[in-house]
Formats: structure tokens, sequence, C-alpha cells
């Protein structure tokens, strides 16, 4: 990590005697003072959650649920909806016919075992390096369908100054493009513009 990464901890209200529950939540926040990351807040899967995530911001979520995980993870993914953050799920529920939903909505890592403080570092860096790889590929995808968007735009526009004025293909292009460098726009930009000209002069 290139930073002490500010991480959340939702607690599932338990149904472990209270001395358990508190062990096991001191070992989780040992677990990762020791590994480099900041603790930000320990909060309750209830329905605050969404305003205190929004205010906290934080790099990571984890959530701890003792038993009935699909219920505190569909409170956690409602509160993260418009904040895309890395979710880790510690539980001993061993019912698992939910976590193909829960990595499709963004869980980077499930586990389902007894929580051991060695463990964490190893856990959360898979985690994180999934997350990571998982936002390139939306990116490399989103910047995809926006180069494609601006091909058809510029197409269209070549297309009205062929019709428009007689150019060529290539001397439609030479013009959109020195327009644009005129402007300090970009070409998808600058094609955008002229359309919606065109079809205000309609």
């Amino acid at each position: 990590m290139t930073k002490s990464l500010r991480t959340a901890v939702v607690v599932h209200e338990s149904t472990l005697p209270d001395t358990t529950q508190a062990e096991r939540t001191q070992m989780l926040r040992a677990g990762l003072l020791e590994s480099g990351f900041h603790l930000v807040a320990t909060l309750a899967a209830d329905a605050s959650l969404d305003a205190q995530l929004a205010q906290l911001q934080p790099d990571l979520i984890i959530l701890d649920s003792e038993h009935q995980a699909r219920d505190a993870l569909q409170r956690v993914l409602q509160a993260t909806r418009n904040l895309r953050r890395p979710i880790v799920v510690f539980t001993n529920d061993d019912d698992t016919t939910h976590v193909q939903h829960a990595v499709a909505a963004g869980v980077c890592a499930y586990i389902v075992a007894d929580l051991a403080r060695q463990r964490i570092r190893p856990i959360l860096d898979v985690a994180l390096a999934r997350f990571a790889h998982e936002q390139a590929l939306h990116t490399a995808l989103a910047d995809a369908q926006a180069e494609l968007h601006d091909r058809k735009t510029i197409d269209q526009a070549k297309t009205l100054l062929m019709q428009r004025q007689g150019l060529s293909e290539q001397a439609a292009y030479e013009k959109l493009r020195k327009t644009a460098m005129d402007k300090g726009l970009k070409l998808g930009e600058v094609a955008r513009r002229m359309l919606e000209m065109a079809e205000l002069l309609v």
C-alpha cells in the first residue's frame, strides 16, 4: 500500500455474547492497525449507515457480520450505491447462496471463517488489488465507449460538411480538425457542437 487507507468497519448486530463480540471486534481493529490501515470508524449496519459513509468517505469498507450476512450486506451495498468502494466481508455465516450476487455487486472478498489477525493483511491486499483491476477495466470500457461515440459524431459532422459545403471526406475532416485546434477543443466536441448548431438551423 502506498498510503494508509481510511477504513470503516461495519459491524452487524450479533448473537454472540457481548464479551465474545468485543473480542472479535478488537481483533479486527488490531489487525487493521498492525497492517497499516487507518480505522476511521466502527459503524452499525442500521438506517444511519448511508449518511455516515457519505460523511466519512472511507477508502475501504469492511463488513463484520457473525450471522445473517446477507441482510447486513444488502444495507452496505445500498449505502454505497453512489460511492463505489472496495468492500470486504468477514463472517461466520455459512449461507453462501448470495455470494455470487455480492461479488457482482462489488464485494472484493467474502471470507467465511473464524477471524484470524494474521490473515487480515493478505486478504485485504488481494481485495484491494482486485478492486483496482476491476476499476481499470471499467475505465477502459468507458473510454472505449466514449471513443466509439466520438467517432460516430465525427462521421456525422463530416457528412454534414460534405453535403452542405461540397467538401470531400478528407477536406471535411481537415476542417473539423483545424477548428478543434484553433479553439483548443477535442475533435469530438467540435463535431457535437456543429451537429447541435445544424439542428437549430433546420
